[in-house]
């Protein structure tokens, strides 16, 4: 039973980064290289394809049950780096209907880095 609970909420996680995934396929980085250039960051046009990593190859490593653990890091990094850059002015606001406005995001990274502790304690799967 425990094990089915943590396979569907890995799944759970995988598939609602792939909706992120697929559109930054169908409409691209460019938003993610304008906010890295935007910071002054060296090979922005490179680094942003980092994204494809976190919201495309690692929630596919989650759904084919493959080196799980090494993809929730990657979701955790992706997660980090997408609430600094997209989030960092507004850390500490709420949106306009009350809740913390980087709810969604901080969500992902605190399921899958929980999700990283389950998997490294029990070794399941």
């Amino acid at each position: 039973m425990e094990k089915n609970a943590l396979r569907f909420l890995t799944v759970s996680l995988a598939v609602l980064l792939l909706f992120h995934g697929v559109d930054k396929i169908v409409n691209g980085i460019g938003s993610i290289e304008e906010m890295l250039e935007k910071l002054k960051i060296p090979y922005a046009q490179y680094i942003a394809y980092g994204v494809y990593i976190g919201e495309v190859l690692a929630p596919l490593m989650l759904v084919f049950n493959h080196f799980i653990r090494i993809a929730l890091i990657l979701i955790s990094i992706n997660m980090l780096v997408a609430i600094v850059l997209a989030h960092g002015t507004t850390l500490l606001t709420l949106s306009k209907h009350g809740a913390w406005s980087i709810e969604t995001p901080m969500l992902y990274l605190v399921v899958s880095v929980t999700l990283f502790l389950l998997y490294t304690h029990k070794k399941i799967l």
